[in-house]
């Protein structure tokens, strides 16, 4: 049996629900001229059996490949990830697909539902960058024929490939870079602790400031800024503690930018000199960070072979035979970088 052909079908739905099949069209067109205890009965046989519309059914001939990959990213408005999508893009041309591009904005839900619509229009395969831990959606795709290729996150728990970075190792050696420079007083601006790279970048972090003896003070941590002006209210906090910090590790760039624009604010106002402000570590390069009024250095990596690398995993289970392979994971390396 081929992959597609596990897929369930509208007569499938419709032996479920004990109507005709042009009546679970109706249903799931609108509902036009169906009774409501109707529409409850396939729309709870569509649930039951995981069935997805087929939006590419009047373009495909039977056992034909739509060609299409579908692109799962969490914040569409960081260009890291424009620059991810390129690398997937590029990768996928060589083999004359192309890509469905969707964001999710680090919720869950929202990412359920695009990978449901991904799956409605029969695209290929997933690469996704997970925005939380759950996965029922993701074994969905799987158990449906379309392999998940998962970026930058991994999944507790889900048999999937995955490319992620040396979270851990990157953000050791960022900190330990600033210990070295004399800085005892360091905070730390990232993400939600519980998202993968959030954890991972905060233990590389905690691991280089209990191995000098330094204790992680409380009051120089913040978490769960998504936005660039999240961080830059959170950098606004950590200046006016008592004793703040030399020294800001940034999880990624947007806490990074948001730090930075804070400082240059603060700097323009006249509340200081450079020399009062912290010197800034952030894990993730950006556009014209040679531009900040403080020291910076970054921890640098190419989400453009990122993207690649997924895609060639994606691509090795559709085109090299290897669908039924163990699930694989790589961890690309990173280099510690000064930039100013």
């Amino acid at each position: 049996m081929s992959e597609r052909a596990r897929r369930p079908t509208v007569k499938e739905v419709a032996l479920r629900a004990g109507v005709s099949p042009m009546t679970v069209s109706r249903t799931l067109s609108g509902g036009l001229n169906v009774k409501p205890d109707v529409q409850q009965r396939v729309m709870e046989a569509v649930a039951e059996l995981g069935y997805h519309r087929n939006e590419n059914a009047r373009s495909l001939r039977p056992g034909h490949s739509s060609g299409l990959i579908g692109v799962a990213i969490t914040n569409i408005a960081n260009p890291y990830y424009s620059t991810f999508a390129l690398g997937v893009e590029e990768e996928a041309a060589l083999t004359g697909r192309r890509i469905l591009l969707g964001n999710t904005s680090e919720d869950a839900a929202r990412e359920a539902d695009l990978v449901g619509d991904f799956l409605g229009r029969r695209v290929d395969g997933l690469i996704v960058v997970p925005a939380g831990t759950t996965s029922a959606h993701l074994a969905h795709s799987q158990s449906q024929g379309v392999p998940v290729v998962l970026a930058s996150r991994r999944i507790e728990g889900l048999a999937a490939d995955s490319v992620v970075l040396a979270d851990d190792d990157g953000a050791y050696r960022g900190t330990i870079a600033l210990l070295d420079r004399g800085h005892t007083r360091i905070g730390y601006l990232g993400n939600a602790l519980s998202i993968f790279t959030g954890e991972r970048r905060y233990a590389g972090f905690a691991r280089a400031l209990d191995e000098r003896g330094v204790a992680v003070d409380p009051h120089l941590v913040a978490a769960n800024q998504q936005t660039v002006d999240q961080a830059r209210e959170a950098t606004r906090t950590l200046l006016r503690v008592e004793n703040p910090p030399t020294a800001i590790f940034c999880a990624n760039n947007r806490n990074a930018i948001g730090a930075l624009k804070e400082i240059s604010t603060q700097l323009n106002a006249g509340s200081g000199t450079v020399a009062d402000f912290p010197e800034i570590m952030s894990f993730d390069d950006f556009e014209l960070a040679e531009l900040s009024p403080v020291p910076i250095s970054v921890i640098d990596h190419d989400p453009r072979e990122l993207g690649r690398t997924a895609t060639r995993l994606l691509l090795d289970r559709l085109d090299g035979g290897k669908l039924d392979a163990p699930a694989r994971e790589i961890e690309l390396p990173v280099s510690l970088r000064g930039v100013r």
